[in-house]
């Protein structure tokens, strides 16, 4: 994952700049550090360059009156608990612990990135609400920013607001956000399903009742409308609305007053209303199914909220922060993905849009807690068509870890198909001195001789993959550049395999050389 973002490490803790750069660089982000009174001074003259700062140990510096003075530049502080302090800054995004994770670290420079976004949009300066909008609503691309800016800009008014979209779009989240962002945040935000609610019980539900207004009413009851008093209502899937309630529910969007079935007590209707619906409204004004009336009273301040079809750039994004909610509520278990199973999932449908790809990460961190994700882990109908239907496909992506710049015929040369029943490979550490010179020699030293009982194919890739990553680190006495280049791999994705099976690039060191040499 790429990010567009300049950095800047203060930290009087040299080992640790150093570990910070590696990190960044890995992540496209260029970096800037030093000892920290050259860094002040930069970050002084050159404020309007800098994106994020990475805050540790600065010194005499405080990280509140930093974080103060700049306040155009995002800051991420170096700390292993938080400062309640820091929060209520608003270009304060969150903190980085000493030994940082990959999706802890992706996750505050999104939005870091998304703060610069905002930052363009709102040049004068971003309240901590406008940050909190940027975590509630992941994702870089067009469509998302767009439905950020007009949040900002409805949330300041009492408008009242429909959002449209597919199911699973992140409607009720757009909603939420809104009253987040207004004067009435203090209050209720109180949300109603109009179609979960049969016909004859929304009015009591929306309005409430006295008691004795019809059988069953044993007690006086609030309605939604009351519980929302100063606050919020959210009317969802406001399309399925009966036509007698729709005439009741203008009625009171007019005049601002109701009464309670069974009452003749006028109550007044202090709330914001905001509507959704995944149906289109104008199609049903033309069907007779939604009131004309009714459709121009709450389309007074529409939002479309994007399908995740159409923002596949967002996914990773999107998966990084669902994979850190879930993990909250799964034992603190986490998951990552591999990059052909994160393009995979990027070329997926996703009719459930984020409901769905929600669902899928929660199943996978109950499935594969604190494992890496490959294409194969995925369910069937998340896999593609192609690893679906043809296992030529679907076994050189396996194969890919291994050899992956290999042509069809190179990979074929490692498999024998006769019934041999010798035993699957020799034993690795009897073969230590073997020299590999060219694919012939890997074919011949790693042809797999498949035994009565089967074997386990992706655990066997796995197994090869990192005796050679092991030979290629101990030959280039731990430096990465060259076990890189002897593999033939780059050196960002030998790092990102280094990381996926636990190693140490310097326990191969002897001691004389840096791995990033």
């Amino acid at each position: 994952m790429q990010f567009s973002l300049t950095a800047l490490i203060i930290d009087a803790d040299g080992g640790r700049r150093t570990s910070l750069e590696t990190i960044f660089s890995f992540l496209g982000i260029s970096c800037q550090s030093g000892e920290v009174s050259d860094c002040l001074s930069y970050l002084e003259s050159s404020s309007g360059s800098v994106d994020v700062v990475i805050l540790g140990d600065a010194g005499k510096e405080s990280p509140v009156s930093l974080i103060t003075a700049y306040p155009q530049t995002a800051f991420i502080v170096l700390s292993e608990e938080e400062d309640e302090s820091l929060a209520k800054k608003a270009n304060y995004i969150g903190r980085l612990s000493n030994d940082p994770e990959y999706d802890e670290v992706v996750s505050l420079l999104h939005y870091c990135q998304s703060f610069k976004t905002m930052r363009k949009l709102h040049p004068k300066g971003q309240d901590s609400k406008s940050r909190d909008l940027i975590k509630l609503l992941v994702g870089k691309g067009e469509a998302i920013s767009e439905v950020r800016r007009l949040i900002e800009q409805v949330a300041v008014t009492d408008a009242t607001v429909l959002i449209l979209g597919e199911s699973g779009t992140g409607k009720e989240v757009v909603a939420r956000a809104i009253h987040e962002l207004s004067e009435r945040s203090k209050k209720a935000f109180v949300p109603v399903n109009c179609g979960a609610i049969p016909g004859e019980l929304l009015e009591s539900e929306l309005f409430g009742h006295e008691k004795g207004a019809f059988t069953g009413a044993i007690s006086s009851r609030e309605g939604r409308f009351e519980l929302a008093a100063g606050g919020t209502l959210f009317l969802d899937e406001i399309g399925d609305m009966p036509l007698a309630m729709q005439v009741k529910l203008l009625r009171v969007l007019q005049e601002r007053r109701f009464e309670r079935v069974g009452s003749n007590k006028v109550i007044k209707a202090d709330v914001r209303v905001i509507a959704a619906t995944h149906q289109n409204l104008e199609k049903m004004v033309e069907e007779g199914t939604f009131r004309q009336d009714l459709f121009y009273r709450l389309n007074v301040f529409p939002i479309e909220t994007p399908p995740l079809r159409e923002r596949p750039d967002d996914i990773p994004l999107l998966i990084t922060e669902l994979t850190r909610r879930h993990s909250d509520i799964n034992g603190g278990a986490t998951i990552r993905f591999t990059g052909r199973a994160m393009l995979t999932l990027m070329q997926n449908e996703w009719k459930g849009n984020v409901r769905e790809l929600s669902n899928l990460v929660e199943r996978m961190l109950i499935l594969h807690p604190n494992e890496v994700i490959d294409v194969t882990d995925l369910p069937p109908r998340y896999r593609g068509s192609e690893m679906v239907d043809d296992p030529v496909l679907e076994r050189e992506a396996l194969l890919d870890a291994f050899s992956p710049d290999e042509d069809e015929e190179s990979l074929n040369a490692g498999f024998d198909d006769s019934e041999d029943d010798r035993p699957i490979m020799a034993d690795a550490d009897a073969d230590d001195d073997l020299v590999i010179e060219g694919e012939e020699d890997l074919a011949r030293a790693f042809t797999p001789r498949l035994s009565a009982e089967g074997i386990n194919l992706k655990d066997l890739m796995a197994s090869i993959e990192i005796d050679l990553i092991k030979k290629a680190l101990t030959q280039s006495h731990g430096v990465v550049v060259r076990a890189a280049e002897t593999l033939g791999l780059r050196r960002t994705t030998l790092v990102e395999k280094i990381k996926k099976y636990g190693l140490n690039p310097d326990d191969f060191s002897d001691g004389d050389n840096a791995q990033g040499e």
